[in-house]
């Protein structure tokens, strides 16, 4: 087991296939998109495989497929299956904006994918074409629906902007009146691609919470589970529940058991780490397994205590600018 040396236990990794993006959501990215990543650049299959296999040999026994957006991916579905025959993996999940997600739900369901992040920062169609800029809206709740149907544990993630969605708050978390879903408020963080927008520290978990306890005044906090980013309430009688995740106070960070490689196969040890190690590299060096493991090994002994921590010890921080397409959300 990957262990680093506050002695948390790492058995986590979310791993981005790609940065592209088929929304251009502003607190993103511009409106033209970024500058995307060559073919050559990206990480191939095999390589995804080979690294994969890599982290379970020691002890991650749970990834996160994410992007950009993962179904831009060419043969996505079939990676998917290939990640899903590592009988050492527990549990493979992917987080998708829903856009091409739909006709995969039933090849998703075959393999043991379990649990969907599902983007989600209104339900307001005009307004989601402003943040997107794409008129999507319907054919992201229909996924919705088509994967509460087929039985996913759906986590729908709403990022907190207090200049365009706190309306949205509200509407989003009685959605767990009627729908067994987590329902994922996240606080707004600096990685937007160099978006000419500052983001807005007035709307953290504390005034996240203290804006539903006033149209939920009943609202029970619940046990905190190991190693969770959110902190989770349930309402009286609903079905869902809802989460708050403090993605920039980063209160989470103490018993943290994940791991990022972004989609040119650079390990992170932290979001908010700058640089990271080139594990893509290292496998078209020729590098053996047992040798990427001990840069793996070496990586995580040097993970920081916090996020904070990270992004001290970053001189210059390009990285706090960066789009998390590029990072790997």
């Amino acid at each position: 087991m990957l262990t680093d040396k506050f002695g948390r236990k790492i058995n986590y990794l979310r791993l981005a296939v790609i940065d592209r993006c088929n929304l251009r959501c502003n607190y993103c990215m511009p409106a033209e998109g970024l500058v995307w990543t060559k073919q050559p650049d990206l990480m191939l299959d095999d390589e995804i495989i080979r690294l994969s296999e890599i982290f379970t040999d020691l002890g991650v026994d749970k990834i996160r497929i994410t992007g950009g957006e993962p179904f831009v991916r060419k043969n996505m579905i079939n990676l998917l299956e290939r990640l899903s025959a590592n009988e050492k993996l527990k549990q493979l999940n992917i987080t998708t904006n829903g856009l091409l997600t739909q006709n995969h739900i039933p090849a998703m369901k075959k393999m043991g994918v379990k649990t969907v992040n599902l983007s989600l920062d209104t339900l307001d169609a005009e307004r989601f074409y402003k943040i997107t800029r794409r008129n999507s809206f319907d054919l992201v709740m229909k996924t919705l629906y088509d994967l509460i149907e087929n039985n996913f544990r759906v986590k729908i993630n709403a990022v907190v902007m207090g200049d365009q969605n706190i309306s949205d708050i509200i509407p989003l978390a009685e959605l767990t009146k009627i729908l067994p879903v987590e329902m994922r408020f996240i606080e707004e963080m600096p990685f937007n691609g160099n978006v000419d927008k500052t983001v807005n520290l007035k709307w953290n978990h504390s005034e996240i919470l203290k804006y539903i306890k006033s149209h939920f005044p009943d609202i029970n906090q619940l046990s905190l589970a190991a190693n969770s980013t959110s902190v989770n309430y349930k309402i009286p009688g609903y079905l869902g529940e809802i989460g708050i995740i403090a993605a920039y106070t980063r209160s989470f960070c103490g018993d943290c058991n994940r791991l990022r490689v972004t989609p040119t196969g650079i390990l992170k040890t932290c979001l908010y780490e700058g640089g990271g190690v080139d594990l893509k590299q290292a496998l078209r060096d020729g590098m053996s397994d047992e040798e990427v493991k001990k840069i793996i090994i070496q990586a995580v002994s040097g993970k920081s205590e916090n996020g904070w921590e990270a992004e001290k010890l970053t001189l210059t921080k390009p990285e706090l600018h960066q789009s998390m397409a590029t990072i790997g959300g």
